[in-house]
C-alpha cells in the first residue's frame, strides 16, 4: 500500500546509493579536513535521511496511516541508513588513528543484526508485540544520527569541534547500544524457556 509514510521510508532508501556515490567523491581524510561542497551535499543528504526516519512515523500515527508494508519497511531503512554510515566513517577515518571509530560501528551493527534476528525468531512463534521498540532503543537512534552528522560535517560547527563532539556521541550511542541491546536479549531468552 503507497501511503505517504511508505513512500517517505522508500525515498530513505533510495538516497542511500547517492549518499555513498557522493562520499566517494569528497577529498581523502587528513588532519586537517578539506571542506567542499561535496562534504555538505554528503551531510545534507544523511540529515534527510534522518528526518524522513522521523516523518514517516510520525505521518503514519497521525495520519492513522501505518500498515504491514510500512511496519517492515521502517526498520528496514533504519539499519541500512545507519550500518551504511558506520562502515562509510570506518572507510573514511583511518582505523590505525581512529580504531575506536571501528569498535563502535562493530558494536552498533552486531547489536543491530542481533536484534532483527531475534524479532524474526519472536514473529516465527508469534510473540514478536513482546519485543517493541524501547524509549532507550530511541534515544540510541538519536544520539546515532547525530554522532554520524558530526563525525561527517568534520568542520567547526559554529565554532563547536564537530568531529570531538561526533565521537563523543558515537561512544554515548555505543553504550546506549549494548544497554538496549541487552534489553531485548532478556526479553526475548524468556521465549527460550519452556511454559
Amino acid at each position: 500500500m503507497m501511503t505517504i509514510p511508505n513512500i517517505l521510508t522508500l525515498s530513505r532508501i533510495a538516497l542511500i546509493p547517492l549518499f555513498v556515490v557522493l562520499y566517494y567523491f569528497q577529498p581523502a581524510y587528513t588532519d586537517t579536513p578539506i571542506f567542499t561542497w561535496i562534504n555538505f551535499a554528503v551531510t545534507l543528504i544523511y540529515a534527510m535521511i534522518s528526518v524522513t526516519d522521523y516523518l514517516d512515523g510520525y505521518l503514519a500515527r497521525k495520519l492513522n496511516m501505518t500498515s504491514r508494508l510500512g511496519a517492515f519497511l521502517d526498520p528496514v531503512a533504519d539499519k541500512l541508513m545507519v550500518s551504511t554510515a558506520l562502515v562509510i566513517l570506518v572507510d573514511f577515518y583511518p582505523s590505525d588513528t581512529h580504531w575506536y571509530i571501528s569498535i563502535c560501528a562493530l558494536i552498533i551493527i552486531s547489536r543491530e543484526i542481533l536484534v532483527s534476528a531475534l524479532r524474526e525468531w519472536m514473529g516465527t512463534i508469534g510473540q514478536r508485540s513482546t519485543i517493541n521498540v524501547s524509549f532507550v532503543g530511541k534515544v540510541k537512534t538519536f544520539v546515532q544520527i547525530f554522532a554520524i552528522l558530526f563525525l561527517l560535517y568534520q568542520q567547526p560547527f559554529f565554532g563547536l569541534p564537530s568531529f570531538e563532539i561526533g565521537v563523543s556521541l558515537l561512544v554515548a550511542a555505543t553504550l546506549l547500544t549494548l544497554y538496549s541491546g541487552f534489553i531485548y536479549l532478556k526479553e526475548g531468552i524468556k521465549t527460550f524457556k519452556p511454559q
